[in-house]
């Protein structure tokens, strides 16, 4: 008995859900001696596509199975997709997200190279499936795209679909609630690149999972190309089955990590540029220097900033950058951000502000200055660095003598250590 399909999703379909049904019929109508074979017609990619046969051994009895994997036929299989028209759906790319605009740094550079080796050659490549993971508003879902959006300029044939997998698991849910789980899957076998945001949220939903894993097999097999995000890398992520973990490692796993000082002042710079905005290096620094966390933070403290400059007449300064940042990021909110924390220990020491900032070398200014940096390390998200950059420009190493220095007081001078403590009551109640 010879089944024809067109893909190995469904002889592996056909397998699963049906075949001690067929076991059972080929035991009736052809004896034990039956054989069941499968005639898998490949999409081919040349004019002379190969075929080899594979020879497997049948689960029920023991009797070998033959499965032919032959070139394409004229014969049609009752499985042919149905009306589908692959180029009357969107793609779903954002074409703001292009490399262009996705600067490059040490942090991103394996991620971003990866990808554009992917986006010039797509499923020719062995990093298939690509898999880019990391933090939040690191700029995985900007780097996907703009690999779709490279696919599709040099090649407005193929078919570059990008879904989360949030929607993927609804239209398979409403597949399942429609009774149309065969089209939902014929329209994704279509796809000639698929790019599936956030694959993490797979977790915990086995049947998403199941037919995500045929869908994967299918256009892996059939040389198209898949690429992925997540959270984390495919060894961390939690409630996914094994074989779609251990697909997830076949090609390449890069990550994205937090941009690095120099990056950030590229973002920043590519960013006004492209707003037609001018800034100076010094509020470019100081923008640079505060806030470290992520891409989507910094960029949204840009806009808030043009905004304010626009809304308010003002020219984007020193004092804006402070007044924008101060209603934004997250450390300053408690209100116990650096510049609050410097007011605070000048006053306590009756010292002026610009002193912690200066190069001098008295005592009763070294010991303030040292209380200061303490506190910014313990009450805001800033970097070593940043915190340097806040006091006259100072090293990170500068930053670490003044913490061990506190320390080392706290611990060995009582009157000092009383004097801490009072101060750190005052900033908890601030910042409570």
């Amino acid at each position: 008995m010879t089944i024809q399909v067109p893909s190995q999703f469904f002889y592996e379909w056909l397998e699963e859900h049906y075949v001690q049904v067929l076991r059972r019929a080929i035991d009736t109508e052809l004896g034990a001696d039956g054989r069941l074979e499968y005639s898998l017609m490949m999409e081919k990619e040349s004019e002379q596509s190969k075929s080899f046969v594979n020879q497997v051994q049948s689960k029920p009895n023991g009797n070998a199975k033959n499965v032919n994997y032959n070139a394409p036929q004229t014969v049609k299989s009752p499985f042919d997709l149905k009306g589908l028209d692959k180029f009357s759906f969107s793609s779903q790319l954002n074409v703001n997200y292009t490399f262009d605009t996705f600067i490059e740094g040490d942090c991103n550079r394996l991620a971003r190279s990866a990808g554009y080796a992917v986006a010039n050659k797509p499923g020719v490549t062995s990093f298939n499936p690509l898999m880019i993971y990391g933090g939040v508003g690191l700029g995985k879902t900007h780097l996907v795209q703009a690999i779709g959006n490279r696919i599709k300029q040099n090649s407005p044939d193929k078919f570059v679909l990008y879904v989360s997998s949030e929607k993927f698991t609804n239209q398979f849910l409403d597949a399942i609630k429609n009774n149309n789980t065969q089209e939902f899957a014929n329209f994704y076998l279509q796809v000639d690149v698929l790019v599936i945001d956030d694959v993490q949220f797979l977790s915990g939903k086995e049947k998403t999972q199941e037919i995500f894993f045929h869908i994967f097999n299918h256009l892996h097999q059939s040389g198209k190309q898949i690429i992925m995000t997540s959270d984390c890398p495919p060894k961390d992520l939690k409630g996914l089955q094994e074989r779609l973990l251990s697909r997830f490692k076949w090609g390449l796993t890069a990550d994205l990590q937090q941009p690095d000082f120099e990056t950030r002042i590229a973002i920043i710079r590519k960013k006004m540029q492209s707003e037609g905005v001018e800034i100076s290096d010094s509020v470019v620094e100081y923008l640079a220097y505060s806030i470290d966390t992520n891409v989507r933070e910094l960029e949204g403290v840009l806009i808030s900033l043009i905004a304010q400059s626009s809304l308010t007449q003002k020219e984007i300064d020193l004092e804006l950058a402070k007044q924008t940042l101060q209603s934004i990021v997250q450390n300053i909110e408690s209100e116990v951000g650096i510049d609050y924390i410097q007011k605070f220990v000048a006053e306590f020491f009756n010292v002026t502000v610009d002193s912690l900032k200066a190069k001098t070398r008295k005592r009763e200014i070294v010991i303030a200055r040292q209380v200061a940096m303490y506190f910014a390390k313990e009450y805001t998200n800033l970097s070593l660095k940043s915190i340097g950059f806040h006091f006259g420009n100072r090293d990170h190493s500068t930053v670490i003598h003044a913490l061990t220095s506190v320390n080392d007081l706290m611990d060995t001078d009582r009157k000092f250590n009383a004097t801490m403590q009072e101060l750190i009551k005052k900033l908890k109640l601030k910042a409570a």
